[in-house]
């Protein structure tokens, strides 16, 4: 993960959702192939958006009672939140200029 990228935990998820800006939740897991291969557009929309959208990564299997709080069911799934609630979800691999849309509503 890179600078950029907040590690989610169940310690600091909620923190995390209460930020002003736009927040992208990448639920991944290790194992995941398309998960892995999203990775890099997560890492470089994370340095794009830095300072107008908050970019986090939490993993299923550290995580799972999360995940499955908010019904994700397969890996990858990305979320978008604004004041706490999910505003965007998207499951599965998607190029970069599609997540990068999910901001911008």
């Amino acid at each position: 993960m890179n600078e950029y990228v907040k590690e989610v935990t169940a310690e600091n998820f909620e923190e995390i959702l209460q930020s002003d800006k736009p927040v992208l939740v990448d639920f991944f897991a290790t194992w995941c192939g398309p998960c892995k291969m999203i990775a890099p557009f997560i890492d470089e929309i994370a340095e794009e958006m830095n300072g107008k959208a908050v970019i986090a990564k939490l993993d299923i299997d550290k995580c799972s009672e999360l995940a499955s709080s908010y019904g994700v069911m397969s890996v990858p799934t990305l979320m978008v939140f604004k004041n706490g609630e999910v505003v965007r979800q998207e499951m599965g691999a998607r190029p970069k200029n599609m997540i990068m849309a999910m901001l911008e509503d």
